[in-house]
């Protein structure tokens, strides 16, 4: 057992919170906590999936397994239950924040120009910090 690995106490826990296998046939040469420990080292560390150390089995199988959890929603559901224990026997705080900051954008932020408006002629013409290069300033005013 690695130093990051599930212990025996935690994997007392989790294993009533895994789906039930649905094949029957040859058992499995990995066993699910082998590979959830693989997860688990990828998630921990952030390596690729093909570096995931071979003592958790073949990275494609923990990656599978990992995937199709994911998509049918196994492991939001385990940490669901997990998080209604921790609730249950007090060792989650729930604080709440309210955060009451307003934050307003200046009226120029709002979006795009109108329709028909063209305000090019009146800005150039009225800001004092532009000059009038190639254009005749009686056509701008």
């Amino acid at each position: 057992m690695a130093r990051g690995d599930l212990t025996d106490a935690q994997w007392v826990v989790l294993e009533p919170l895994l789906p039930k296998g649905k094949k029957l046939g040859r058992p499995p040469v990995w066993t699910r906590r082998q590979l959830i420990d693989g997860i688990r080292f990828r998630v921990r560390t952030g390596v690729p999936w093909r570096d995931i150390p071979p003592e958790y089995g073949p990275w494609g199988r923990v990656y599978d397994l990992f995937r199709r959890w994911q998509r049918n929603g196994t492991w939001h559901r385990i940490f669901i239950a997990l998080q209604a224990r921790a609730d249950t026997k007090i060792l989650i705080t729930w604080d709440l924040n309210i955060d009451s900051t307003v934050c307003r954008a200046l009226q120029h932020a709002a979006g795009a120009r109108r329709r028909g408006i063209c305000r090019r002629s009146r800005l150039v013409a009225s800001s004092p910090s532009r000059t009038i290069t190639g254009m005749d300033a009686r056509a701008v005013a």
